[in-house]
């Protein structure tokens, strides 16, 4: 157990990579409670986290999920988050660590018309992913979960208790999410283990997580992103809609992105045995071009040491070597395309 976030969380239950495992070929379970649940009701909610945020909200239909990401004025990630759009409500999903900080950022923009509510104390989140999560959920539910799209939810019971359930995850495997209150939350878990014994399920903690969500090129707030570290800068184009008519932060990405040439997140392999870890100095050809923002072995690469790293423009391109140094040494290092791992379809 170690704090994070303000709670004490596990970091591991049986081994990290035992749990890492498990979660690639069978099913691993989370305790994602510490993150925070924010209720937005009201007719013009669509339009107001449009305003807020990179990506499209108002187009999103209900029964919708869609990655997100708050940004400031200058285009600086605030938290990424994911919002669904249930019946009569949105629900914001935001990291722990940022938790208080939208809190009170939201507060102060929200408009007339919009009711805010932020359920974190009350509410409870247990993630189960891996290649069998649906078969073993799929009998515990009425929900048709078969037929649940990614990033689509539902709401539903699972093993009798009421959830909202959402095919969404942190991984890189297929998966699911179920919001439940605090008071089902510890019964539903333990039905989960018992039942997860016919599929391989073991518990997971923050270790295996880490690992999991690198090696899918996934971000971490903190790490790949901050207040300082643009979307784009971060790899995450794709999410950031720029033909929307207006949104904080909007004019500082459209001159960031005409500029081309800024620092980028980019993914590495390390050459040797040696990890890299993040605050690590990246070099190349002598001059020192950013630094490490995350670094692990990947036992789904065989072990190889992989990493994120913050570099310039003219380091970032696939193919491009640089050295990393490590307490003192300076070990070589290949900057590779992300994700570094991608499920089977």
């Amino acid at each position: 157990m170690s704090p994070f976030g303000g709670f004490l969380m596990p970091i591991q239950y049986r081994g990290i990579l035992e749990e890492h495992h498990a979660v690639r070929s069978a099913a691993g379970m989370f305790d994602l409670s510490h993150m925070g649940q924010f209720v937005a009701r009201g007719e013009g909610v669509a339009e107001w986290l449009d305003g807020l945020t990179v990506n499209a909200v108002a187009t999103m239909k209900p029964g919708q999920a869609r990655y997100n990401i708050f940004t400031n004025e200058r285009g600086g990630a605030l938290d990424d988050v994911i919002i669904y759009r249930l019946e009569g409500r949105w629900l914001i999903v935001v990291n722990a660590a940022n938790s208080d900080k939208m809190w009170r950022w939201l507060c102060e923009r929200v408009p007339a018309g919009v009711t805010l509510e932020n359920r974190t104390p009350a509410s409870a989140l247990i993630a189960i992913q891996g290649p069998r999560a649906l078969e073993l959920l799929a009998p515990l539910t009425e929900a048709d979960l078969a037929h649940l799209k990614y990033y689509h939810a539902t709401e539903g019971t699972v093993a009798g208790v009421r959830a909202e359930i959402a095919r969404t995850g942190y991984t890189g495997e297929d998966g699911f999410e179920l919001f439940v209150t605090a008071a089902d939350a510890e019964r539903l878990w333990e039905t989960l283990a018992r039942e997860g014994q016919r599929v391989g399920l073991l518990p997971a903690g923050l270790g295996a997580r880490d690992v999991l969500r690198l090696e899918a090129g996934m971000p971490l707030y903190g790490h790949e992103l901050e207040e300082y570290i643009t979307p784009l800068q971060a790899g995450l184009d794709a999410f950031v809609k720029l033909d929307k008519p207006q949104f904080v932060g909007k004019d500082a990405l459209v001159a960031q992105r005409a500029g081309a040439r800024y620092e980028r997140i980019v993914g590495f392999v390390m050459d040797g045995r040696a990890p890299a870890r993040a605050g690590y100095a990246v070099w190349r050809a002598g001059e020192r071009v950013g630094e490490v923002r995350s670094g692990s072995p990947a036992p789904a690469l065989g072990g190889k040491n992989i990493g994120t790293a913050l570099v310039s423009a003219d380091a970032a391109a696939p193919g491009t070597q640089f050295e990393i140094d490590i307490r003192g040494q300076r070990q070589r290092a290949t900057v590779v395309p992300l994700p570094f791992y991608k499920r089977a379809r």
